[in-house]
């Protein structure tokens, strides 16, 4: 069998080489999407290479290649037996009542077939509007360029999404907090086998937990970190975020400790470690770097010691973003404060974490008396 070719990076960039790569595997994917799909979306391709996104890219790719594979294959719209094949004169003759059946009802259940079983997929309204979203772009486009004669896009069914509700947001109180820390430290939750991989890698969990319940970091963010995005003589560090932001974040006491300690006394000495790894700042037992996956099992896992539930029921890493928000905002921090920290980029989602408040109302009468008891 082929050795895997060694992929490496030229970057002249400031941003660090694992970003670099991981946005190079994201666009090979991207690539790789385009090159199944119609020829004459070339120029829709190019529009979304400028206009959005490299994650927003790969969903909207994803999409489309899905509806096209459903054009091919559950549908008489076209007489083309490979994505490749559909035209453009195919598509001129979808209407809106094709795209609604196909979001409508095939979307909402289906069935995709392997060799010894049977996958059933079912997607609710949030998905399904993702998948609108997309092909309203799609269909806007080709509409714009004079692909298709019509914009079919206002015969679409509305997709109704709930409003989101303060109290359905879920997250940990302080005092639950308190307990997720405790729990890190002491270990008691593990069973004896447990407790040998626990003494291995406590002070690399508690470093990631307190970053995530501190600073409210997406998941991508955290897994992202190097040692050489720490410059603690300036007491900051320096993040990277959606749409390629470059934010630079203040350090305080308790993280710094907790990230030095994690590095000097638990993480592996630089000279045991491959070249990819030796910058990466959370490594697993493995010397890698985390992946997403292992972190979100790791936040679960110990999310769930507080709960009192199974690990699959435990609060994945977005949850301690929603309890860094709503901790901030009931110590007392403006709205605009938290919104800048956790990089929202609308403040009526800050918001919602500000009627997390509780008994708010409750206290504001009992303490606006007219009258004073005699």
């Amino acid at each position: 069998m082929a050795k895997k070719k060694q992929l490496t990076v030229h970057n002249k960039s400031d941003r660090p080489d694992n970003i670099v790569l991981k946005e190079h595997e994201i666009v090979e994917t991207c690539l790789d999407i385009e090159s199944q799909l119609p020829s004459f979306m070339r120029d829709f391709f190019i529009y979304l290479k400028n206009a959005v996104a490299l994650s927003t890219r790969l969903a909207y790719l994803t999409d489309v290649q899905f509806f096209c594979r459903y054009l091919v294959k559950e549908t008489n719209l076209t007489v083309a037996e490979d994505l490749k094949e559909i035209t453009a004169e195919d598509f001129s003759r979808i209407t809106a009542k094709d795209v609604n059946r196909f979001i409508g009802d095939y979307c909402t259940r289906y069935m995709i077939k392997q060799d010894h079983s049977v996958k059933v997929m079912e997607n609710h309204n949030r998905a399904l509007a993702r998948k609108k979203s997309s092909l309203s772009v799609l269909f806007k486009f080709l509409y714009r360029d004079e692909v298709i004669k019509q914009n079919i896009t206002d015969g679409f069914n509305p997709i109704r999404l709930p409003k989101p509700q303060p109290d359905a947001i879920k997250r940990l109180e302080i005092d639950e907090v308190a307990r997720l820390l405790d729990a890190v430290d002491s270990g008691e939750a593990f069973t004896e086998k447990e407790k040998v991989y626990w003494e291995k890698t406590k002070l690399r969990d508690r470093a990631i937990i307190l970053l995530f319940v501190t600073y409210g970091l997406r998941l991508s963010e955290l897994q992202q970190l190097n040692i050489s995005s720490f410059n603690f003589n300036r007491g900051e560090f320096r993040i990277y975020r959606k749409r390629s932001k470059e934010v630079l974040m203040p350090v305080n006491r308790t993280c710094e400790k907790v990230i030095k300690d994690y590095i000097n006394f638990e993480r592996p000495h630089e000279d045991t470690l491959e070249e990819d790894a030796k910058d990466a700042l959370f490594l697993s037992l493995q010397k890698k770097r985390m992946t997403t996956r292992a972190i979100r099992n790791l936040v679960k896992k110990y999310t769930s010691f507080v709960l009192g539930t199974t690990p699959d029921n435990g609060y994945s890493p977005h949850k301690l973003r929603a309890t860094a928000a709503t901790s901030l905002i009931q110590q007392g921090f403006s709205i605009y404060d938290v919104q800048n920290l956790l990089d929202h980029d609308n403040v009526t989602t800050t918001q919602l974490y500000a009627a997390h408040k509780k008994n708010v109302k409750r206290e504001i009468v009992k303490n606006f008396e007219w009258i004073d008891e005699k």
